[in-house]
């Protein structure tokens, strides 16, 4: 704001001097012609003179303007970069290498701001090679869930295991390896199809990256784009469809070759016939890899192994798709309504 302030008062400030020395010269060198002391073009050259004297000092305004803009940016970037993380390596955390991918939640308490708990004793598990799937109202804590597992916070009572292993006593790096995570909006960098799926794993050879995209689905679209696998996507992939660019984050998932997997609402924002596509691409994907998965379509969750129904940051219900429908509980309430918006927009 002060920037933008600066800015405002400059550039009107310069013109306002400009604008008072012109007249001020025309007076004056009117007084001195109509007394026969200059002649006419004497006048004209100096407003000349006034004018390309101005000029250079305009475009500085100009430039001052875009400093105090830099100026800000610059701040705000050295002011991200020595923000110091609120989760932190233990002293003497190990390194965890390939797990299994058996993930447990044990009496989880957490809080964004202090005395505002979203989360109250959760317990869940997922053994390896099981899906998982946490559905519940907006608000319920599932994308918390996620956080937790990622280490982006840390629970402020209980504990998060992998492999029996706390995740508080390994480095970041190292868990985040085991991690795929496929979002709602997957961010597609300016690019090619190629570098977008290699990001998933930088060293990995172009065959990899192919097969990667076949054994999704992928690699049929792309074959058909201008360049193939060459393709420029633009920025955040503006010349790719949404669901296009969902299959490049399943595509770039399994290059990675994640041992748990996360499904962040991954099919919420494609139509029917993108969702039969994207939901091949999950089979292949999730074959042999603990996965959890977070849906407000509860069709898509069918075959999960078991569903979590959370609830006001509460595990409500646990159970399989027809236990739970059997149960008549919160989830068949969640699939009733969901089943009757759908019939009543058809």
């Amino acid at each position: 704001m002060q920037a933008a302030a600066l800015e405002s008062a400059f550039f009107p400030a310069v013109e306002l001097v400009g604008a008072v020395g012109s007249a001020v010269l025309v007076w004056y060198g009117g007084h001195l012609i109509f007394l026969g002391r200059v002649p006419l073009g004497t006048v004209v050259a100096f407003l000349n003179y006034l004018t390309r004297f101005f000029m250079p000092i305009r475009e500085i305004t100009q430039v001052w303007g875009v400093f105090l803009s830099a100026g800000v940016s610059t701040e705000r970037i050295v002011e991200i970069l020595s923000t110091e993380p609120r989760v932190k390596e233990e002293p003497g955390a190990v390194e965890l290498g390939r797990v299994r991918g058996e993930v447990r939640f044990e009496g989880v308490h957490f809080s964004y701001q202090p005395g505002q708990e979203v989360l109250h004793g959760i317990d869940l598990e997922a053994q390896p090679g099981e899906t998982v799937a946490l559905v519940g109202p907006t608000g319920a804590g599932k994308t918390t869930v996620i956080n937790l597992l990622a280490r982006f916070y840390d629970p402020d009572r209980g504990r998060i295991t992998v492999d029996g292993q706390d995740i508080r006593g390994v480095t970041l790096a190292s868990l985040r390896r085991q991690l795929g995570v496929v979002l709602q909006d997957n961010f597609v960098f300016s690019g090619t199809i190629r570098e977008n799926i290699r990001y998933g794993r930088p060293g990995a050879a172009d065959r990899e990256v192919e097969e990667a995209a076949r054994a999704v689905g992928a690699d049929a679209f792309i074959r058909r784009l201008p360049q193939g696998y060459d393709t420029d996507v633009g920025e955040r992939g503006a010349r790719i469809s949404v669901g296009q660019r969902q299959l490049l984050a399943f595509a770039r998932a399994l290059l990675a070759d994640p041992a748990i997997l996360v499904l962040d609402e991954a099919t919420s924002s494609v139509d029917p016939y993108t969702e039969a596509l994207i939901q091949e691409a999950l089979r292949r994907l999730l074959r042999g890899r603990t996965a959890i998965v977070i849906a407000h379509r509860l069709s898509t969750v069918r075959d999960a192994d078991r569903i979590y129904v959370l609830d006001g940051g509460r595990v409500a219900e646990v159970g399989t798709h027809d236990q739970l429908l059997a149960r008549g509980g919160l989830y068949r309430h969640l699939y009733d309504l969901q089943f009757a918006a759908v019939a009543a927009d058809s």
